[in-house]
């Protein structure tokens, strides 16, 4: 699939047994703006609680759960069922699937308020995503910091992060073994204000769990 796509304004990131590209400006300004401001309104955002450690603790911020019915998540052991969509979520699941040549059947929609929201170091291996993934990722808002880091037995010292910055209207695509081999995260960013929405558009198995 990746192969396939490269080139049109893709940049394929360089991480070793991985398929993961970018497209910086797959959004034009005045479309970013305007999806950001309809989103910020139109998306009910709400505080998860996850569980961490044995605890529960609140989600370092907003989020949404959004997709077709049966489309239910499980996330740190926790279960979300899909909220409806938009239709401004719906025309972007469109060319997200044009863009990317896959299908999806759901969204999950992050809103990081300022630079203090957060997103720890994670794999989006849940199994009703299937073995190997396609995760396509919208950016909005302020420019943020995003790492990859390759998986390491439990003991060995962590690998040394690839950054790169997720621009305002930007889509990233992550596919073939990178959610096995990898994991992400997005750090805290000291001073900055602006809010950011990243919209993860995924497929769920609706029958994985299916009693």
């Amino acid at each position: 699939m990746i192969s396939e796509l490269i080139g049109g304004g893709w940049q394929h990131l360089p991480l070793q047994d991985a398929d993961v590209l970018y497209a910086p400006s797959w959004l034009s300004r005045e479309e970013a703006d305007e999806l950001l401001a309809r989103l910020l309104q139109e998306i009910p955002w709400e505080r998860h609680r996850l569980n961490m450690f044995g605890r529960e603790v609140d989600s370092p911020r907003l989020s949404c759960w959004i997709g077709d019915s049966g489309a239910t998540y499980v996330y740190s052991r926790s279960r979300f069922e899909p909220k409806s969509w938009t239709a401004s979520l719906l025309a972007l699941r469109e060319r997200v699937e044009c863009s990317c040549q896959a299908r999806f059947n759901s969204v999950l929609a992050n809103l990081y308020r300022d630079g203090q929201d957060s997103m720890g170091w994670h794999s989006d291996d849940e199994p009703e995503l299937g073995a190997q993934p396609v995760i396509a990722s919208v950016s909005l808002g302020a420019d943020r910091r995003f790492r990859f880091r390759r998986r390491v037995p439990r003991g060995t010292p962590a690998a040394h992060p690839v950054n790169i910055t997720l621009a305002h209207g930007s889509l990233l695509c992550m596919a073939g073994d990178t959610q096995r081999r990898y994991q992400h995260d997005l750090p805290k960013s000291a001073g900055l204000l602006a809010p950011r929405i990243n919209l993860t558009f995924r497929l769920i198995d609706t029958a994985h769990h299916l009693p």
